[in-house]
């Protein structure tokens, strides 16, 4: 079996199936517990069941995968010939995920790293891609992560969402914050940064905030090489006219995805989620 480096995500990089297939990378999946019953994302709840969960008020969770899915899966990858893996995983800051694969690799039959990316979503996946593309050349784990770890500190994400209730629900801003968005009726604007959900901007009106989001984009992805992906949740023209914007004023866009992000990132965020992600090349 010839040797090679394996790369394995977890269900909130968002990367197209095809993509994933096509690079071989592997998703470990987290779980939306949906009133009693416990869903894996991507295979047992949709977003439209999600989106309607929550405009319904119904109680709505987040979980990990146990280091059990993790070490199923390390096993498996390295099953299949791998003889060294990079685990890619999102912000520690926001999910136990990246914990459950540090203690899977202690007892993996194959070196495995563990990677804290600091990123959710797309950010997360052109970081999985990156290192994907590095090991398919023929790179070392060290030079994947390496891979990786370059393009998280060339990744930017932004995200306007309609009330920061939800974000409050599940622990990831502040309740002071939460209720001065609401207080003083704006539309908040957010940033990923040091691995968190924060406070950017606020703005008047829903309108006004997706051209200020399209303007930070805009700024941060200046005119050198960028790939770009828009997310959303129950939002999908509103979405496409936001790509449409962007493709039109980005002189060096590449790759251009557009996709409505997950139930997990989903079940934190709220319907009317619009998200762009700028990564330097």
């Amino acid at each position: 079996m010839s040797r090679h480096v394996a790369i394995v995500t977890d269900s909130t990089a968002y990367l197209p199936a095809r993509t994933m297939e096509r690079h071989r990378i592997t998703a470990v999946p987290l779980t939306v517990v949906l009133g009693d019953r416990a869903l894996e994302e991507g295979t047992e709840i949709s977003t439209r069941s999600l989106a309607q969960a929550l405009q319904k008020r119904r109680p709505v969770t987040t979980s990990r995968p146990g280091p059990e899915v993790f070490a199923e899966t390390y096993r498996k990858v390295a099953e299949s010939g791998a003889t060294g893996i990079v685990s890619l995983h999102l912000s520690a800051e926001l999910s136990g995920t990246h914990d459950a694969a540090v203690v899977a690799a202690r007892e993996a039959p194959v070196p495995v790293r563990v990677v804290d990316t600091g990123m959710i979503a797309m950010a997360l996946g052109f970081c999985a891609l990156a290192a994907a593309q590095t090991a398919e050349t023929g790179g070392t784990v060290d030079e994947a992560v390496t891979a990786a770890e370059k393009r998280a500190a060339g990744t930017s994400a932004y995200f306007y969402v309609d009330t920061l209730d939800y974000l409050r629900r599940g622990g990831r801003i502040g309740a002071a914050q939460a209720l001065l968005g609401s207080a003083l009726a704006v539309k908040p604007l957010l940033q990923l940064a040091g691995g968190r959900i924060e406070p950017l901007e606020k703005v008047r009106t829903a309108s006004k905030a997706i051209a200020r989001l399209e303007e930070i984009a805009a700024e941060q992805a200046g005119g050198g090489p960028v790939d770009v992906a828009v997310h959303h949740l129950a939002a999908p023209d509103r979405a496409a006219a936001l790509a449409e914007r962007l493709r039109a004023r980005l002189p060096g866009l590449a790759d251009l995805h557009v996709s409505e992000v997950g139930a997990v990132i989903g079940a934190h965020t709220g319907p009317g989620l619009l998200g762009v992600v700028v990564s330097s090349r």
